[in-house]
């Protein structure tokens, strides 16, 4: 009797080897950037204390309410949480140790996130994010930075649909007077609010105006605008990101109804949006959380910081038809078996010892099927061993993507130097 075969976990999702390629591409361009602003990698674990996600995030707020994977360990009775989140591990990390006690850090990571959400274009229950801090910073010029390194980023890749909202939320006291004013207003029309927003109304008021309903959005609209209640500071500082901006060129849009899905942000906040991903087009979202390292046990310490879904981003390069090379390898070795085979896998090997990327055909097949195989393999040239080569000590050499080009017979000796120049002129 057959066994009934095992499907993977809903919203988690298999990345198959043909979509692999476009992965590694991107992490290798976002590993170029964050390098060149001086970013350096950080990982945390993936599994962390669950009060870490209630003091970081906010108890209140739907990803601890409703999306968190939490469960206790089997040998104890810890709470533990898959991190839903980079922000939270990463401050918890800088505290733990002291990595900002000799001066500001700039630090990066990636890697996968769990929430349990509705499953959905552009939203997974893991899902991927690339994530950068700036910790021990209090000017709008880091802020600024960290907005123009992503417009860089979106040149850098060729995305040209995102476009950037930017808002300031203010210090807690700015946003308590706002919050008090907001609550009267859509009580007084709560007959007008959708369930979610008359939870919200007593534990989040500001995610109010985050709601994506549209029968909401002349009520949202016409709601009090937290850009009203701002200290002199707070716009001094909004002010001078805005020249920042644009003194770089970087062009944006005010949105005072911007509030981002956390609790722990002040002052800036930011999105990147695209319209090509349909209700889920915000590709990165970000801004300060001065007050969270101080939440989380340690010194009072300014910070900012931006996630990028990775996924979001995956489509948008798909849509445009990114073409990635490096879904190819370089040169596809077949031969005929028997005292060919060991001569050819000794031939790539050495191959790959001058840096090139290679296949040895595997198991035994003909001549025919090899070169197939080879030229769906993408590579751009085939070696051919067969008796005759190892006689000669040599191999033939076939150009794949050129039919008109000839065979030619070429030494082993110099085999690899003949290749590498034939890919320069290739890439020419």
């Amino acid at each position: 009797m057959a066994r009934e075969r095992i499907a993977a976990v809903r919203g988690m999702n298999d990345l198959l080897p043909a979509q692999a390629p476009l992965w590694e591409w991107f992490e290798a361009r976002v590993a170029d950037w964050v390098r060149s602003y001086g970013y350096q990698l950080i990982r945390t674990p993936v599994l962390e204390h669950t009060e870490l996600f209630v003091r970081g995030i906010g108890e209140v707020t739907d990803i601890v309410e409703k999306e968190m994977y939490t469960f206790e360990a089997r040998s104890s009775s810890e709470k533990l949480t898959l991190r839903p989140e980079f922000t939270a591990g990463t401050v918890r990390a800088a505290i733990e140790h002291s990595l900002t006690y000799d001066a500001p850090k700039r630090v990066w990571s990636m890697g996968p996130l769990f929430r349990h959400e509705r499953p959905q274009r552009g939203r997974f229950r893991q899902f991927h994010q690339v994530n950068v801090e700036a910790l021990g910073f209090t000017g709008p010029d880091i802020d600024a930075e960290q907005i123009a390194m992503l417009a860089r980023l979106w040149k850098i890749l060729g995305i040209t649909s995102a476009r950037l909202e930017i808002n300031c939320l203010g210090q807690l006291e700015e946003r308590a007077r706002h919050r008090v004013d907001l609550i009267s207003y859509f009580e007084q029309r709560r007959k007008l609010l959708d369930a979610d927003s008359v939870r919200r109304l007593t534990t989040n008021p500001m995610r109010i105006l985050d709601s994506k309903n549209p029968a909401l959005t002349q009520l949202l609209a016409d709601a009090p605008e937290i850009t009203a209640y701002l200290s002199d500071a707070s716009r001094r500082h909004f002010d001078g990101l805005q020249d920042l901006l644009n003194a770089a060129g970087v062009a944006f849009k005010v949105n005072p109804r911007l509030v981002r899905g956390l609790d722990y942000y002040n002052l800036t906040v930011f999105e990147w949006i695209t319209d090509e991903l349909g209700s889920q087009g915000t590709l990165c979202g970000g801004g300060r959380y001065d007050p969270l390292i101080e939440r989380l046990g340690g010194k009072p310490t300014p910070a900012i910081g931006f996630a990028i879904g990775m996924e979001r981003v995956i489509e948008c390069l798909t849509q445009a038809g990114h073409i990635n090379d490096a879904a190819h390898v370089d040169v596809y070795v077949v031969h005929q078996g028997g005292v060919t085979a060991p001569r050819a896998f000794l031939a790539a090997e050495q191959l790959r010892d001058a840096g090139l990327d290679v296949i040895c055909h595997a198991g035994e097949a003909s001549l025919k099927s090899q070169m197939k195989k080879a030229d769906t393999s993408g590579a751009e040239f085939a070696v051919i061993i067969g008796e005759n080569e190892v006689a000669a000590d040599s191999a033939t050499v076939k150009a794949l993507r050129t039919p008109s080009a000839e065979q030619r017979i070429v030494p082993l000796q110099i085999l690899a130097d003949t290749l590498i120049d034939a890919l320069v002129q290739a890439d020419q």
